[in-house]
């Protein structure tokens, strides 16, 4: 049995827990590093010991499989009310991150959200992603090419993060030279998704916005005049009946694309990479079979989940696993916790490509349910595959991969790997 570290960074055996006494007893902190190292034992001790627990941060922590589905689905846990700033007080309520996250689709809750939703999903749609594989595959090949010849490659800076920006950036129809500008607002829009602990950050954050959705206002004034065959026009053209995007939800829609697709992705393709690396016996298995590439990244996403977290706020009293949640608490629902949970997965600590039975939740449930979702597993099935078929040699050149100090979000900030035998492309 893996150990545990508590708030106080005692080691505490999950068996143990109940007799540490009152002064020991445990509490989630999901701002430790060991946490951020290696969450899933404390997952684990959670799932065995409290289920439905009280963190040291104010907000409930589910982290049982059954319980994180029916919260995800239930319409008395907002995700309107359930902003960051709602756990967080960091910023000014005039600031512009507040006024985007506001009307971001995932902090939106019904009637405005099925609205919003249905008129999206006209023009992102999975037909329309599935065609995109083609310019997927050239991007992913463009940007191994750059590297191919030097032997090394960081995975994250050189194609898991600029592959997202470029493909999205292509869908909506920005122009490729505006590519280095779109990739600093990208990153830095991640910043919406995890609590911001600095007030630098919070002022790049705040200028990235009013930036990028000036920029973005201009292309749809464009593209109002002359539509051209992407997704802004699309979406200046999604209408049901008499109700269309007004050009606020439309420009909101177009930084969620960036601030959501981007991380997703990023995280999927590097930890699929590194988990892959860590396990020679399934990457071997990959290799020599191509077609398990699904598989494979559906396991990735459970084992480990780019997202880790979904947040809600109880809009009335709830008992939950014998505890009687407020009106108002906010809760932490655990995706990466459920994902890995005994009762829901057999054998869930093991990395397994062929898994057949998988229903994760790496991309959420419900009404909330990833839009980008298909979009992240294309471009991870091809990224993945593309690169372990052109480097068959590659490996890892770090013991101790480094994860970014974000409590909703598991990715890697580096991921450095030596290769050689370049080989021909493949999907």
């Amino acid at each position: 049995m893996e150990q545990i570290v508590n708030t106080n960074q005692k080691i505490i055996s999950p068996g143990k827990a109940s007799e540490a006494g009152a002064e020991r007893k445990f509490k989630f902190n999901p701002f430790l590093p060991e946490f951020h190292a290696h969450p899933y034992p404390t997952y684990q001790h959670l799932q065995l010991e409290d289920p439905v627990h009280l963190s040291s941060i104010g907000a409930w922590v589910m982290t049982r499989y059954c319980d994180v589905v029916k919260a995800l689905r239930d319409p008395r846990l907002s995700s309107k009310q359930s902003q960051i700033s709602s756990y967080f007080s960091y910023q000014q309520s005039n600031s512009p991150v507040v006024s985007l996250s506001s009307q971001l689709l995932f902090f939106r809750d019904p009637p405005d959200h099925t609205r919003l939703r249905k008129l999206v999903t006209k023009a992102f749609n999975v037909r329309v992603i599935e065609k995109m594989r083609p310019h997927i595959q050239q991007i992913v090949d463009e940007l191994i090419n750059k590297v191919k010849d030097t032997g090394a490659m960081d995975i994250i800076a050189d194609l898991s993060r600029p592959l997202p920006v470029r493909v999205i950036a292509q869908m909506l129809g920005i122009p490729i030279a505006d590519s280095d500008q779109l990739q600093q607002w990208s990153d830095c829009l991640s910043y919406i998704l995890d609590p911001i602990k600095s007030s630098n950050i919070r002022q790049q954050l705040n200028q990235s916005i009013l930036e990028f959705r000036d920029y973005l206002r201009n292309l749809v004034q464009q593209r109002r005049q002359n539509p051209e065959n992407d997704l802004i026009s699309a979406l200046i053209q999604a209408r049901d009946e008499r109700d269309i995007l007004s050009e606020d939800e439309l420009l909101v829609t177009c930084i969620l694309l960036f601030a959501t697709g981007e991380e997703t992705t990023v995280n999927l393709i590097g930890n699929g990479m590194l988990t892959l690396l860590s396990h020679q016996d399934q990457l071997e298995k990959l290799k020599q079979n191509p077609s398990l590439i699904q598989s494979a990244v559906e396991e990735i996403l459970r084992y480990e989940s780019p997202v880790q977290i979904s947040g809600r706020t109880v809009l009335d009293n709830l008992e939950i696993g014998g505890k009687v949640i407020r009106k108002g608490s906010p809760v932490f629902l655990m995706l990466g916790a459920a994902n890995r949970d005994s009762a829901q997965f057999c054998n869930p600590n093991q990395f397994d490509i062929t898994r057949c039975e998988n229903n994760h939740l790496a991309f959420g449930d419900g009404i909330h349910y990833c839009l980008g979702a298909a979009l992240a597993r294309i471009q991870g099935q091809i990224a993945i595959n593309t690169l372990i078929q052109r480097l068959p040699n590659i490996k890892l050149q770090v013991d101790q991969p480094k994860w970014r100090e974000n409590i909703f979000l598991r990715g890697l900030t580096t991921l450095p790997v030596t290769f050689s035998n370049y080989g021909t492309s493949q999907g």
